[in-house]
C-alpha cells in the first residue's frame, strides 16, 4: 500500500468544512496499511486553510490551479487525478452533491470500483471494506473494494482527527483535457448563509407548518442559536414551493450529520429519515403521538408547534444570553 488519496472541496477560495471529516477517514485506512495520505485541492487561486490539513492528517497537501477551477470543473479534476492515480490505493471524496457528481467520473475514468455515501472504511487484507446504508438507510450493506476504489464518504461519519504530520505543500500540474461541462453561473440560495450539510444545528420544517410564512418561526429559532444553526425542510414543503431546494433534506436532497437535529411537524417517512438519522441528537416536535419519526428521535413532543417552537426559542435565547 503506499497512499490515500483525498479530494478536498473549496468553494471561492476557502476549503469546506467536511474537509476534516474526509481525511480522518483516509488517515485511518492509511495507518491500517502503513500508508500516507495526499490532500489535493484544486482551485484557481490561493485556498484558505491549506496550512491546517497537516494537523488534520495529510503527509502532503497537492495543490492543482487552473483557471477553470474557479467554479466546479469535473473535468479538469478528472484528468488531473488521472494523471497521479498510479501513486495511490484509493481515492476519498466526501459525499456531498459535488462528490457524488465526481466519484463515479473519476472511477469511470480510472476503470476503477466506486463505492459512494459510505460510513465505514477499513483495512480487510488486500481489500478496502466499506460500509454503505441502502434501502433508504433500512439496512447496511458491507462490500469488499479490490484495485483501486473511488470512495465517496458521507459528511459527519467521521470526527476530525488531530494528526502531527507534515501538511507538505507540492503543487500538482493540470494536464489538457477537454471542458464538456462549462458553469456560467451559481445561483445561491436568497436565504440560509449556512448549508445544512455544514451546520452544528438544523432545524427542519415539514407539512405540519401548514403555510410557506410559517417557516418564519423556524428561522427565529435557529437564529436564537446565533450563527450555529440553519433551516432545512422535508421534501413535501420543498415540492410544495415554500422554501428552496437546497434546505431539503433526505434521499433525494441532502445528507446531514449535525449534532443537533429538531424535525418540526415532519411525520418521518423512510426517505427523510435516510438523510438525518445520523445526526447526534435527533428532537421531534408534532402533534401526531404515533408519527414514524418519534421511532428515531431522542427527545420527542408531542403538541402544537405554533405553541412548542416559540417557547423553545425563547429558552434557547435565554440560555446563550447568559
Amino acid at each position: 500500500m503506499t497512499a490515500i488519496l483525498a479530494i478536498l472541496e473549496q468553494r471561492n477560495g476557502s476549503l469546506r468544512k467536511g474537509a476534516a471529516e474526509l481525511l480522518a477517514a483516509a488517515r485511518q485506512v492509511a495507518d491500517q496499511g502503513g500508508a500516507t495520505v495526499d490532500a489535493l485541492v484544486c482551485g484557481h487561486g490561493p485556498v484558505t486553510g491549506l496550512d491546517g490539513l497537516g494537523a488534520a492528517g495529510a503527509d502532503r497537501v497537492l495543490v492543482a490551479t487552473h483557471p477553470d477551477f474557479a467554479n466546479y470543473c469535473p473535468d479538469g479534476v478528472v484528468a488531473t487525478v488521472a494523471a497521479i492515480a498510479a501513486n495511490y490505493r484509493a481515492v476519498f471524496v466526501a459525499a456531498t452533491s459535488t462528490g457524488k457528481d465526481l466519484a463515479p467520473r473519476v472511477a469511470a475514468h480510472l476503470g476503477a470500483t466506486c463505492a459512494m455515501d459510505v460510513t465505514s472504511v477499513v483495512m480487510a487484507g488486500a481489500m478496502l471494506r466499506v460500509v454503505r446504508p441502502v434501502y433508504a438507510g433500512r439496512a447496511l450493506q458491507t462490500v469488499d473494494l479490490a484495485g483501486t476504489p473511488v470512495v465517496a464518504v458521507r459528511p459527519g461519519s467521521y470526527a476530525g482527527v488531530a494528526a502531527a504530520k507534515a501538511g507538505a505543500m507540492d503543487h500538482v500540474t493540470v494536464p489538457a483535457f477537454t471542458r464538456r461541462l462549462e458553469v456560467t453561473g451559481i445561483r445561491a440560495p436568497e436565504k440560509a448563509a449556512l448549508d445544512v450539510t455544514e451546520a452544528r444545528v438544523v432545524i427542519s420544517g415539514g407539512r405540519g407548518l401548514g403555510d410557506a410564512k410559517n417557516f418564519a418561526l423556524l428561522e427565529e429559532l435557529a437564529a436564537a442559536f446565533g450563527g450555529e444553526a440553519t433551516v432545512g425542510a422535508s421534501r413535501a414543503v420543498v415540492d410544495a414551493g415554500w422554501i428552496e431546494h437546497g434546505a431539503q433534506v433526505g434521499q433525494t436532497g441532502k445528507t446531514v450529520a449535525p449534532d443537533l437535529y429538531v424535525a418540526v411537524g415532519i411525520s418521518g417517512a423512510v426517505q427523510h429519515l435516510a438523510g438525518m438519522r445520523t445526526a447526534k441528537v435527533i428532537v421531534a416536535i408534532n402533534r401526531d403521538k404515533d408519527a414514524p419519526i418519534f421511532k428515531v428521535a431522542d427527545f420527542g413532543i408531542v403538541g402544537d408547534l405554533f405553541e412548542i417552537v416559540p417557547a423553545l426559542t425563547a429558552a434557547i435565547a435565554k440560555v446563550k444570553a447568559n
